[in-house]
This record gives structure tokens, C-alpha cells and sequence, in this order.
């Protein structure tokens, strides 16, 4: 339960904003340029932070944001690891999924692939509670969901 001074403490939020930016390349154009301006927050900060915080990846990863703006035009953002699908397209070498899942397999991968993708899943902020065992059962659905066939060894 909240006390007083905490909910006094808080600041009013004005949104709520999720983006797709590619890692280590927010510019102040679109999409990042209008999302945040509509809402007059400073786009020179938020593109050198994310910038920043992305320097790690690979130039066209596309990385998952939620930034909180406030009233008093501040914000706060967090970054989100790219997508389970993005991963396994990635492992598998593939452009799309299957157009039919469950007749058509477009790829196959190993169980090692899907530790791999479960483990950098798991440094995702919103993932860190959740087992290793219960990451791979997700991967290997979302695989079987995109027609990618998982396998003990190729």
C-alpha cells in the first residue's frame, strides 16, 4: 500500500509512449521525432540515451521502448530486449515465417539455439522471475507458431 508521501512524491503522468527504434540509431526524425514532440519532450536527450544504452547491439536490432512521459516535461524509458520472433528469424536465417504453420516448415533449429534466445530473454528486465525452462517452452512455441521446427541436433 502506498503512503502518503509516495503519492505525493509522484509525478502526474501525461503518456504513455511505445516505440520500435532500431539500436543506436534515434534520430529526431520519424519515428521518434514526432512521437516525442507531440508531447514537447526533449529529443536531443532521449537520442543521446537510448543511443547510449543501445551500444551494445548490432546497428539494426530493433529494440522495444516504453518511455513514460510527464507533465512537467520530463520522461523516463525503458529497453526492452528485441522480440522472441526477430531471434529465431535471425538463428533460423530466415526473412518471414511460415505463411501456413504446421504444414509448411521453412527452417529448423536446435534446442541450444533456443537456450541461447532464452538467455538473453532472461536480461530482459520484464523476464529476470522467470525460469530458464519456462523461456524455452514460450521460444519453442512461438518457433512452432512461425513454422520453424525444433530439433535435439541437426
Amino acid at each position: 500500500m502506498a503512503t502518503l508521501k509516495d503519492a505525493a512524491a509522484r509525478k502526474p503522468i501525461l503518456a504513455t509512449i511505445r516505440l520500435l527504434v532500431p539500436a543506436g540509431a534515434a534520430r529526431p526524425a520519424p519515428p521518434v521525432g514526432p512521437a516525442l514532440g507531440f508531447y514537447r519532450l526533449n529529443l536531443m536527450a532521449f537520442c543521446k540515451d537510448f543511443n547510449a544504452r543501445t551500444q551494445k547491439y548490432k546497428a539494426d536490432t530493433p529494440m522495444q521502448v516504453t518511455l513514460t512521459a510527464y507533465k512537467d516535461s520530463t520522461f523516463e524509458f525503458v529497453v526492452k530486449s528485441p522480440s522472441v520472433s526477430w531471434f529465431l528469424k535471425k538463428a533460423a536465417g530466415i526473412e518471414t515465417a511460415s505463411s501456413r504453420p504446421g504444414h509448411n516448415t521453412v527452417s529448423s533449429l536446435t534446442l541450444r539455439h533456443v537456450y541461447e534466445i532464452a538467455k538473453l530473454k532472461q536480461s530482459d528486465p520484464f523476464c529476470k522471475h522467470v525460469s530458464i525452462e519456462a523461456l524455452c517452452k514460450t521460444i519453442i512455441g512461438t518457433a512452432n507458431s512461425m513454422g520453424i521446427e525444433i530439433v535435439k541436433d541437426l
